[in-house]
């Protein structure tokens, strides 16, 4: 069945791969992005996917995004990917306040932000598909992501949390927590680092985008209605949870 889906952070890397993925998929996509208009111009273009730009870490930003969106698409959003988030990785004993404040209001803030002006929508409709991108150091830690680590280890338990709160309204809800995935910025990542990274993954490889966006497909198609409150990990084996 085609449904709408909005995906933030979606038009580069992981989210841009999600996006085209749920498109492939049958669903009407938009995607959203937070400043670079030639960027997601680029992508709209070449994908024919509408974008839409706001600030995933300001409530009424993401507030009135979403109702453009839906106005773009023609319809409600049925499946939400929560998958924007920055870094800003330092020691913790050199973390400034607005460098802690930056990444939790994007990486956790977010999950409230755009998820609370959906869910009464999805609730009254009976049907929904929820998805936070997270990552595997919210569930291991990183030295110099203390910030980060933190964001990313609230996401899974907002996705706890809602799961069970959403499950008798027909709305999953679902977390997946990528590994290193081969993306522009792990691609920045200096040659020598990078190949001890990959040294430390079982399966010897970097993941791909593409990857990511298969195992979304998967979690917002009817078939996935049992599937909620689930972590699922996506790291070629680099950390069993």
């Amino acid at each position: 069945m085609t449904r709408t889906a909005l995906v933030t952070g979606g038009t580069r890397g992981i989210g841009g791969a999600i996006s085209m993925a749920l498109k492939s998929a049958g669903h009407t996509v938009v995607a959203n992005y937070a400043g670079n208009e030639e960027v997601a111009r680029a992508f709209a273009d070449a994908t024919g996917i509408k974008v839409v730009k706001f600030d995933v870490g300001d409530f009424q930003s993401s507030t009135d995004g979403l109702a453009k969106a839906e106005e773009l698409a023609g319809a409600p959003i049925d499946i939400l990917v929560n998958n924007a988030g920055i870094t800003r990785d330092t020691m913790f004993h050199k973390m400034s306040k607005a460098q802690w404040d930056e990444v939790v209001n994007v990486d956790l803030g977010s999950m409230f932000n755009v998820t609370r002006p959906l869910i009464d929508g999805l609730r009254e409709r009976g049907w929904g598909r929820i998805i936070n991108i997270s990552s595997i150091n919210g569930q291991k830690g990183q030295m110099g992501q203390v910030n980060y680590s933190a964001a990313k280890a609230g996401v899974i338990g907002f996705t706890k949390a809602l799961a069970q709160e959403t499950a008798r309204k027909g709305i999953t809800v679902n977390c997946i927590t990528p590994g290193y995935i081969n993306t522009e910025m792990v691609a920045a990542v200096p040659e020598k680092v990078l190949a001890s990274i990959v040294a430390g993954i079982p399966v010897g490889r970097l993941g791909e985008a593409d990857e990511i966006g298969a195992l979304c497909v998967y979690l917002s198609s009817e078939e996935a209605g049992f599937v909620t409150g689930s972590t699922l990990t996506i790291n070629g084996g680099q950390y069993l949870a």
